[in-house]
């Protein structure tokens, strides 16, 4: 997925920045006209009203992003406006202690002006990553709906595949049953999780490059064959081996 640049983060954070600033003065209206109680701030002090204030104000601020970056799939409404969304390094979704650090640092991102030492370090870092990502260890990436993995057992294609659609007239030979065998020991130590990575990368195989396809493939194998100690059988490639794992996966998992 490619990386965002700094003109679509630009607007997201444009977008969720209206927003928060609408939503904050709401609330303030509505509480100065709801509750006459807030008259009270001002026996308190300007030092303490304005410390109070401050403080729910970054409250809801580092709220408004953390929220919604944890728990809407690494997206604010900006960030869906902009179709970026944010994730892990490894490609997976963040969760809330990703969402939570990169936030946090979102303060000193913003020294001293505009977002300056952010914009400074996305620049200088290979992937776009500002100080709360380089900290969470995020990528911010757009969002491309045609690469989205499919559920378990789905047939959906990427769109690239159509290119090697063969030509009309032409009869494939048929899918012969495999005759892989596995150990069922080493099966049952693999899980849901394991099908989804072969699933994405199934989903998306046909988008990468023979070297770059062939690289991830012996990837997952080994980091397959080191937690269930099954080995690739003589005979067949390193995909072949990873498809029929996921058949008896999806096997396994339809009758649990």
């Amino acid at each position: 997925m490619p990386v965002a640049g700094i003109g679509s983060r630009f607007i997201a954070l444009l977008v969720d920045y209206l927003i928060w600033i609408v939503v904050i003065i709401a609330l303030i209206l509505t509480f100065h006209y709801v509750d006459p109680s807030l008259t009270r701030f001002s026996k308190l002090g300007e030092k303490w009203a304005t410390a109070i204030f401050t403080l729910l104000g970054f409250a809801f601020y580092w709220g408004y992003f953390t929220l919604f970056e944890a728990f809407w799939n690494g997206r604010t409404p900006g960030k869906r406006v902009a179709k970026i969304r944010v994730i892990q390094r490894s490609g997976r979704g963040i969760g809330r202690f990703e969402a939570m650090t990169r936030n946090l640092l979102r303060v000193i991102d913003q020294i001293p002006f505009i977002y300056a030492v952010g914009v400074v370090t996305i620049f200088l870092t290979k992937q776009h990553q500002r100080l709360g990502d380089l900290a969470a260890g995020t990528l911010v990436v757009h969002e491309r709906e045609q690469l989205d993995a499919p559920s378990a057992g789905s047939s959906a294609r990427s769109l690239t595949a159509g290119i090697f659609d063969p030509p009309a007239g032409f009869a494939a030979p048929e899918r012969r049953p495999s005759m892989v065998a596995l150990s069922a020991a080493g099966m049952q130590r693999l899980g849901i999780a394991d099908l989804e990575v072969l699933e994405g990368f199934f989903a998306r195989r046909l988008d990468f490059t023979m070297e770059t396809r062939a690289a991830l493939a012996q990837r997952i194998a080994a980091s397959i064959q080191a937690k269930s100690g099954l080995a690739i059988p003589a005979g067949i490639s390193t995909e072949t081996f990873l498809e029929e794992v996921a058949r008896q996966l999806r096997d396994i998992a339809r009758i649990r």
